[in-house]
């Protein structure tokens, strides 16, 4: 829509270019960033600017907006919510929302409405770790982008440890996708009002109306707190699905951890709409009762964990009260949906386990043989889950080797030192906070234990996130630091410190220097300020301490399209002559002569992968720059000086950093993976949910996969190498805390 004559020319100094929309509370503009980067503006409407009550639900939204910005939201660019008229300005998301899709289109189906669901449970998963609950989720809240489903419009969520605000006599929400105690209690409402909403907006894409639809919205409330859903034309497969999320008690619907689990087994063609069925009753009953003839599969072996394991389980996690509550109650359920899908569609049901019929003629086609490599004493394949201190936000962790002794953090644990041989613990730092992904062990020296620590939400008082030091042989705290916050704007890694050699690297918690400390005693070696109008992140780069760099402007847009990369000297901290790289670009390694970076392709505010490399030669001050044939989306990592990228698909290409030459292309079905990680003469790549292949780094020849061992995604892009090899062990990390083991000689055999 065009600007109206009364409408700014620009807000915060962001000119407008158009309207998107305008509703109750607000308008939503069009803008652009200095450096031309679209974002979507909300302006309040002015007769709310002197609402101070309005004012604090602002502040709220502006807050829990910044909170969970991540893959599945958008992404808070700046605010004002102590302006004359408060405005927010996110990253734009293009793409109709769920609403106008289904007015112009109809109701969704098949994969289309299969990948809805998926992606809105992920999106809800991200939101709900960061302690956030939407409390709004409707089909004019979801915008269907070209990269898949996101959330917006965090106007009345709140944190789920923080009291709710309401309006003065007003419930706030849209009746026909609220949850019955939202209607009832809102001071109590928690994440699982969310896990309903989101079942009623799974009804509306599957048949183009709401399951308690009426005449009126006092009509439709009555029927959402006390009447029974209408599902009889919604497809069997997703009604299975729906209809624990519809559960008028918040304890009975799953999480949407537990819901992703569910979702990830549903046929790939989902069907349509069912017009033939009876409109409303308790479609459960009847599903469950037709199918009392066939018992649900087998649950996998739950792992017992050792002594200091401890009772507290994580969501999700097969070796928790949660995980045995969602097989025992809907497994049933939903593999009668999935029996009915398949006998009548002749659809094809993709689990977890299946394996891609990739490039390669067999799934094992080779061994990989540990050249001289020992295994502990007394050494037998183990899987362990490691607590942390939040269990109800299961993370992964990443693991370091040191001889037989396996350090591992991440998440909602600093860091636990776990024995190879048997996965027994001999102690654990947990983190009290929400994390942040991505963010996981800094480093081992050979006494010392460097992670992460966040500050619980009520805590106020402590440092948002510390970088902690742990003695590696007692688990006792030496010291800590607070930490910075601008790295991922500055490098696209969450990482803002690391080890070199035995001193530990961070950025202060005003993010503006270095500071240099020894890793066991914590004595200041030096501090650095950053130059003058920049930030900055330590990068490792081969032999190499790097600082990457870019300039206010570029972090507060959040995309450094000109990097410059300084070498630091490791006693001093003196920084050297810059290296401007063109960019948006992310260090990916090092070879000879230094950084080896990956130039990122946008396309408005949507990174859709890889199109460059460049590489920095820091003895003879030079950048040089090679185009890629295509744009390669995925993982980015390097490896005995080759680039590596792992799609999310499961498809991994070997790129010469010089040339920009593809070596070869392999599909090795193992979706989402992180890597590579390499030992043994083999690379390895891993998903989330622990599976791995390995592959020849000559020509990409699958040697062998394994089946998945937790249940949980693929996992986000950019995921750091899961797998850490110890001597002929292979230790793998995969959802919800989990850490595995097996012999380098003896993968398991798939299924």
């Amino acid at each position: 829509m065009s600007l109206r004559g009364s409408d700014p020319a620009e807000i915060g100094g962001y000119p407008l270019e158009a309207r998107l929309g305008s509703g109750g509370m607000g308008t939503v503009f069009l803008a652009r960033t200095s450096s031309g980067r679209p974002v979507a503006i909300k302006l309040i409407h002015q007769q709310f600017a002197a609402d101070e009550e309005f004012r604090i639900r602002f502040r709220q939204e502006v807050a829990a907006a910044r909170r969970v910005s991540g893959a599945f939201t958008a992404a808070v660019v700046d605010a004002a919510p102590e302006a004359e008229q408060p405005w927010m300005a996110t990253t734009y998301i293009e793409g109709r929302t769920l609403a106008q899709r289904i007015a112009e289109q109809g109701p969704l189906d098949g994969a289309e409405l299969r990948r809805l669901a998926i992606g809105l449970a992920e999106a809800l998963r991200d939101i709900h770790r960061v302690g956030v609950v939407h409390r709004d989720l409707k089909p004019s809240n979801v915008v269907l982008s070209p990269e898949g489903p996101r959330v917006i419009d965090f106007g009345i969520s709140r944190a789920a440890d923080q009291q709710t605000l309401t309006m003065t006599g007003r419930v706030i929400g849209t009746p026909p996708f609220m949850s019955p105690e939202q209607l009832q209690a809102p001071r109590g409402v928690g994440p699982r009002s969310d896990v309903f909403s989101l079942g009623t907006l799974l009804v509306y894409a599957a048949t183009g109306h709401g399951p308690f639809d009426a005449d009126s919205p006092y009509l439709t409330a009555y029927q959402v707190v006390h009447e029974e859903p209408s599902l009889g034309v919604v497809p069997a497969a997703l009604r299975a699905v729906v209809e624990p999320c519809l559960e008028k008690e918040p304890e009975g619907r799953p999480s949407a951890d537990e819901l992703l689990v569910v979702l990830r087994d549903l046929p790939e063609d989902l069907g349509g709409a069912e017009p033939h069925r009876t409109g409303t009753g308790r479609t459960r009953d009847m599903l469950t009762q037709h199918h009392l003839d066939t018992p649900p599969p087998a649950a996998p072996p739950v792992p017992e964990d050792g002594p200091a394991t401890g009772s507290t389980g994580s969501i999700g996690s097969t070796g928790t009260s949660v995980g045995r509550r969602l097989r025992g109650r809907w497994r049933p359920v939903l593999a009668a949906a999935v029996t009915v899908a398949v006998i009548g569609g002749g659809a094809a049901v993709l689990r977890a386990g299946d394996s891609g019929s990739g490039d390669d003629a067999a799934d094992r086609g080779g061994a990989v043989v540990a050249p001289g490599a020992a295994l502990p004493a007394g050494f037998a394949p183990w899987l362990k889950t490691v607590p942390g201190g939040r269990p109800d936000i299961p993370d992964e962790l990443r693991c370091a080797a040191r001889g037989d002794a396996l350090f591992c953090g991440g998440g909602s644990v600093v860091a636990a030192r776990i024995d190879a041989r048997d996965g027994s613990r001999v102690w654990t730092a947990k983190s009290p906070g929400v994390p942040v992904q991505g963010m996981h062990l800094v480093g081992v020296t050979e006494d010392t234990v460097i992670g992460y620590r966040f500050a619980a939400e009520d805590a106020p008082q402590d440092p948002s996130r510390e970088v902690v030091a742990l003695d590696a042989k007692s688990g006792e705290e030496l010291w800590s630091v607070p930490s910075g916050a601008q790295s991922t704007a500055v490098t696209g890694r969450s990482q803002d410190a690391l080890v070199a050699g035995s001193a530990v690297v961070t950025v202060d918690a005003s993010n503006s220097r270095f500071e240099a400390r020894d890793a066991h005693s914590g004595e200041v070696s030096w501090r650095r300020p950053f130059p003058a109008g920049t930030q900055c992140a330590p990068v490792p780069a081969g032999r190499d301490l790097l600082a990457m760099c870019a300039t206010n402007v570029e972090v507060d847009s959040l995309k450094a399209g000109r990097p410059t990369l300084r070498t630091v000297d490791r006693a001093t901290g003196a920084l050297g002559r810059p290296f401007t790289v063109e960019g948006p670009a992310v260090v990916v390694g090092a070879d000879d002569a230094g950084p080896v970076l990956l130039q990122e392709h946008w396309e408005g505010a949507a990174l859709t992968g890889y199109d460059g490399i460049a590489r920095v030669d820091t003895a003879a001050r030079e950048v040089t720059y090679s185009r890629l044939a295509r744009t390669y989306a995925g993982t980015p990592g390097m490896a005995d000086g080759t680039v590596y990228l792992s799609g999310q698909t499961g498809r991994v290409a070997a790129l010469d950093p010089a040339t920009g030459r593809e070596k070869w292309s392999r599909q090795t079905g193992v979706e989402g993976a992180s890597g590579p990680a390499t030992g043994a003469g083999a690379l390895y790549f891993s998903s989330a949910t622990g599976r791995v292949v390995a592959l020849s780094p000559r020509d990409g020849t699958r040697l062998w996969t394994t089946d998945p061992r937790a249940e949980g995604l693929t996992g986000e892009n950019g995921a750091s190498p899961r797998v850490t090899l110890a001597g002929r062990v292979v230790v793998v990390t995969a959802a919800d805390n989990t850490v595995f083991t097996f012999d380098v000689r003896e993968p398991p055999e798939p299924d």
